[in-house]
């Protein structure tokens, strides 16, 4: 076998807070990560050849936001590359990135893409590296890289390092939505620190609530980058999710995607559809399990 294709999830975060900086201008974190059924499609080819190249499929909604680069700068080719010189295995390969995550979202779409690299190249090459020795890999590439090996429902700390599985928030009915605008994850930790005294998730009560398996854990969904990034788009897709009968409407991420809990697929269907019609990119998926399909 010299050809793999893996599918991907994206991530959303049900609890945001920043809670320091670091000398080194990192900024630590409090969070709750979860994967949910959008997906990247990425497909790796080996070749004999040392060398990397990507391709990609994007559609024209996500490029307008934020024009993805496939060339050595993609994430994607960033991973292969680490993979190839860290494992010493010789000729390169070929990747093709078909996306379905939005891009400047949020929700994570390179990560997810350089860790199915990373996924893919470990399985085609037989190098039989370990879940956290791939993840330890992707914390070199981005700090949401290794939370994709664990996938579900986890607690996040320190810069995003720290993973702690907890008890499974899988099979909640979402819409995802974004506008053509993008966030800078740079500006909006810059925002960040100029926050006074903002109102800070409860993010210590939403993993209590999760681990208690409460149907109103929802309660506690929190974002601090909706204080620091103020977009029309966010706000008017909030304001439609909730008019349509979201328990919880909430920006993921430092934005620009906004998901919404629904108790039902038919609400949650004419939820998605209202938001098309009003021109941005919308689908209804739910809250899964694993990352990796």
């Amino acid at each position: 076998m010299n050809t793999l294709t893996v599918k991907c999830s994206a991530k959303i975060n049900l609890a945001l807070d920043v809670t320091g900086k670091l000398p080194n201008g990192y900024h630590t974190i409090e969070s709750v990560f979860q994967t949910v059924g959008l997906y990247d499609e990425i497909t790796v080819t080996l070749v004999p050849e040392n060398e990397i190249t990507v391709s990609c499929d994007v559609p024209e909604m996500f490029g307008k936001s934020d024009e993805i680069p496939c060339d050595e700068r993609n994430i994607a080719f960033k991973s292969a590359k680490l993979f190839l010189d860290t494992t010493g295995i010789g000729g390169g390969c070929h990747i093709h990135i078909v996306k379905g995550i939005p891009s400047q979202a949020g929700m994570g779409g390179g990560s997810a893409d350089a860790s199915a690299v990373l996924y893919a190249l470990n399985t085609l090459t037989e190098a039989g590296l370990s879940s956290q020795a791939l993840a330890d890999m992707g914390a070199k590439l981005g700090a949401d890289v290794p939370f994709f090996f664990t996938g579900g429902t986890a607690y996040v700390s320190g810069i995003g390092e720290k993973i702690t599985p907890i008890a499974d928030y899988s099979g909640k009915i979402l819409v995802v939505a974004k506008g053509t605008e993008g966030v800078s994850t740079a500006v909006a930790y810059g925002n960040i620190d100029s926050l006074d005294m903002p109102p800070h998730p409860q993010t210590a009560e939403l993993v209590r609530a999760i681990e208690n398996n409460s149907a109103d854990a929802y309660k506690y969904f929190g974002n601090l980058f909706e204080e620091a990034v103020k977009l029309p788009e966010v706000a008017h897709i909030k304001s439609v999710m909730t008019d349509c009968g979201a328990l919880s409407a909430l920006m993921t991420g430092s934005g620009s995607a906004v998901f919404g809990l629904f108790d039902d697929n038919e609400t949650a269907e004419k939820c998605s559809q209202t938001l098309a019609e009003k021109g941005y990119f919308s689908a209804v998926c739910k809250t899964v399990s694993k990352s990796f399909i």
